[in-house]
């Protein structure tokens, strides 16, 4: 099972305001502790939303529109995520819970969200064999850099 844990914005991230040393050096612990479990898949942090893009469809089969940010509401954007590979919900929310509050001071706050599986989604075998093959390619992509 996979699940990406995603890491909430707060004031702080959202104006650019650089993580401290300390916790830098908590989270690469936390980092490594993933890497070492074999459960981490990606995690990244993320600029604040006034250097991103936001891509809405406002009309169906109409034009997409790009907007500009910054983004009015903190609260309902992310500053960062970990994708972890895990055999278990429980597992995901052990691994949640080990984590450092991300924006120190009791400001953080991580959501966990189970992501879909191909299977899940279809059970067209012509489908799942293009997003294996999609996945299998991705992976040699990947070994090339």
């Amino acid at each position: 099972m996979r699940f990406m844990m995603i890491v909430k914005a707060s004031t702080d991230s959202e104006t650019g305001v650089m993580p401290s040393q300390e916790m830098i050096d908590a989270m690469m612990r936390y980092n490594e502790e993933l890497v070492k479990s074999g459960v981490l898949i990606a995690g990244e942090g993320l600029h604040p939303s006034s250097n991103a893009i936001r891509i809405s469809y406002p009309v169906p089969g109409g034009k997409p529109k790009v907007t500009d940010g910054p983004f009015a509401e903190t609260k309902e954007l992310i500053a960062g995520f970990w994708i972890i590979q895990v055999k278990s919900r429980e597992e995901a929310i052990e691994w949640a819970m080990r984590a450092p509050d991300p924006h120190g001071g009791g400001q953080g706050q991580i959501e966990l969200r189970q992501i879909f599986e191909t299977e899940e989604l279809t059970d067209n075998p012509e489908s799942i064999a293009q997003e294996n093959a999609l996945r299998a390619q991705l992976e040699k992509q990947q070994q090339k850099q």
